[in-house]
């Protein structure tokens, strides 16, 4: 049993699929970090509740003394510079923190995806602190692009929102770039990735630095066969073109719709900019292959099953008009 922190654990989206996977294990101490006072509405039964100061170095310093692994969940996108999650790190090392894993959760590389740069800025600023030895142990929880999220509008899950993606298996329509058929994804159950990272805490093995999680692994072509067997006719699929996209264009006839909390509260205009570039930045990653994740938990845990995409699909959209 250890002491786990789970910094930004006031979400009510992947934190709490983590916290309710780690309060299953029976096993360990949960203190959620937030900024504000714990809603009465959100009270996590055997959770204790630490309102922080992310700019405040030595109170975070005693709150994170005893802790043994924290978890960060701070949204890049509403912290400037990093500022937050690099104070946290900080605080971690002084007050004796065994284990890391920062704000990931998502896709191998950030490159082509500007609202995640703050991910960059914080791997390589944990890189920098272990460059000449190891001062902290981290990991980088990295599942690819959540498997509920093919199952938009529906909820598959207890906390995370559905999330419209560029394969839209509502509307039997689909976004691809055009001669990247062969182009590789990964895809994992927001509960698969909750289920191991509460197995990589329990593990006394040291932690690799990427720990990439792969529930499936599927070609866009694969993809496109799956929605199409679960939903029962062909697919409406749009091509673009790579150099339009590498130019910040999208060239379609639809584009996202569904507003993520995380970019909730934007003027209109600048809400339908941000999604357009995340369709731009999904699409160029997918060609990348900033969304084939590795399988180093699939390694360290064979015995783990994980939910099978076209099974999952099925489920969800058996019956469905």
């Amino acid at each position: 049993m250890v002491h786990v922190a789970i910094a930004g654990g006031s979400g009510p989206e992947v934190a709490r699929e983590v916290i309710d996977a780690l309060l299953a294990t029976n096993n360990h101490e949960l203190t959620v970090l937030s900024r504000a006072e714990a809603p009465k509405s959100t009270t996590i039964p055997k959770v204790s509740w630490q309102v922080v100061d992310y700019h405040d170095k030595t109170s975070l310093v005693k709150t994170l003394q005893g802790v043994h692994t924290l978890l960060s969940f701070i949204q890049p996108l509403s912290d400037p510079n990093q500022t937050a999650q690099k104070n946290l790190i900080d605080a971690a090392i002084t007050a004796g923190v065994k284990r890391f894993a920062p704000s990931e959760y998502g896709s191998k590389e950030t490159a082509d995806m500007p609202w995640w740069s703050g991910k960059a800025s914080i791997r390589s600023y944990l890189a920098h602190i272990n460059a000449e030895s190891t001062v902290i142990e981290y990991t980088l929880f990295q599942p690819g692009l959540f498997l509920n999220y093919l199952a938009h509008p529906y909820r598959t899950s207890r906390h995370l929102a559905p999330l419209q993606t560029v394969f839209d298996f509502e509307h039997r329509r689909a976004i691809v770039v055009k001669d990247h058929l062969n182009a590789i994804m990964t895809f994992t159950s927001v509960t698969d990735l909750a289920a191991i990272i509460a197995l990589a805490i329990n593990s006394p093995a040291k932690w690799p630095l990427t720990s990439g999680i792969s529930g499936n692994r599927l070609t866009v072509a694969q993809i496109l066969a799956i929605g199409e067997r679960v939903r029962g006719r062909p697919f409406t699929v749009e091509e673009v073109h790579l150099e339009d996209l590498e130019r910040g264009e999208l060239k379609t006839s639809w584009g996202l719709q569904v507003v993520h909390r995380a970019v909730a509260g934007e003027e209109e205009a600048a809400v339908k900019a941000m999604l357009e570039q995340v369709a731009v930045g999904t699409l160029l990653g997918c060609v990348k292959g900033a969304w084939e994740s590795g399988e180093e938990m699939n390694r360290l845990f064979p015995e783990y099953e994980f939910e099978d995409a076209e099974g999952f699909l099925r489920g969800v959209w058996e019956g469905k008009p």
